[in-house]
């Protein structure tokens, strides 16, 4: 099998690592915006998890539709609500934050009682053609917008502001980080309506390491090669 296949193998772990990165931060710090985002790369890793698990053993039922949630409905909103967090007012962002845990749920609990239309499976690939109810499939665009609103326009929106400032210019860099890697998996994602499911492997990996960089930027931090801090948070 092609190496290209395992990278969402390699994705899970960077995604897992980086979340439990942020939690320490959070529980250093606090901040509601840390923990959304801990919660969205944990959700990142279980959705390019499933991507391999189905990629090397073939298609499960079960694996799709916590694919489906975590992946294709999730997306990186969670993400996103964590900028909503960061950017907004507590009441504004809490607001938000209801409204997109119920869209969540609602979409979940479709795609879990979702009967599955077989002869459309592919053996090792995803698809959300497969859900026999195609209306839960309305569900995730408006879900994953949000999350290109407040997560890419958060970042750009944050660069701006940091653009001007000589002394803040490693966040200017940081936030151009993570536009350019939340952008990324987006477009890995129009090529798997070709039939090119490879490059969504490949760009939601390489977005994910801009994302980190670009973390690591806005804290003040270098970007340390990220075997480094495997191990540091491993060990």
């Amino acid at each position: 099998m092609d190496v290209v296949y395992w990278i969402p193998l390699a994705t899970t772990v960077v995604a897992v690592t980086f979340a439990v990165i942020v939690w320490r931060r959070y529980s250093e710090k606090g901040g509601t915006h840390l923990l959304w985002w801990s919660a969205g790369l944990l959700l990142y890793g279980v959705g390019t998890l499933t991507e391999s698990l189905t990629t090397v053993f073939g298609w499960n039922e079960w694996v799709f539709r916590a694919w489906y949630i975590t992946g294709a409905l999730c997306g990186g909103a969670p993400l996103a609500q964590g900028t909503v967090y960061l950017m907004m007012s507590r009441r504004t962002a809490n607001i938000l934050a209801a409204a997109l845990v119920t869209a969540i749920l609602m979409g979940a609990a479709f795609v879990i009682l979702s009967p599955i239309q077989y002869g459309l499976v592919e053996t090792h690939r995803l698809s959300g053609r497969v859900l026999g109810w195609h209306g839960v499939r309305m569900v995730s665009p408006f879900i994953n917008s949000y999350a290109a609103v407040f997560l890419i326009g958060g970042a750009i929106v944050s660069a701006l502001r940091y653009r001007a400032r000589p002394e803040s210019r490693h966040k200017y860099l940081g936030n151009i980080l993570i536009a350019a890697g939340a952008i990324l998996p987006g477009i890995g994602g129009t090529f798997t309506r070709f039939g090119h499911v490879e490059v969504l492997y490949v760009t939601e990996f390489v977005g994910l390491l801009l994302i980190y960089a670009g973390y690591r930027k806005n804290i003040g931090g270098s970007s340390p090669p990220f075997v480094k801090e495997v191990v540091r948070v491993t060990a």
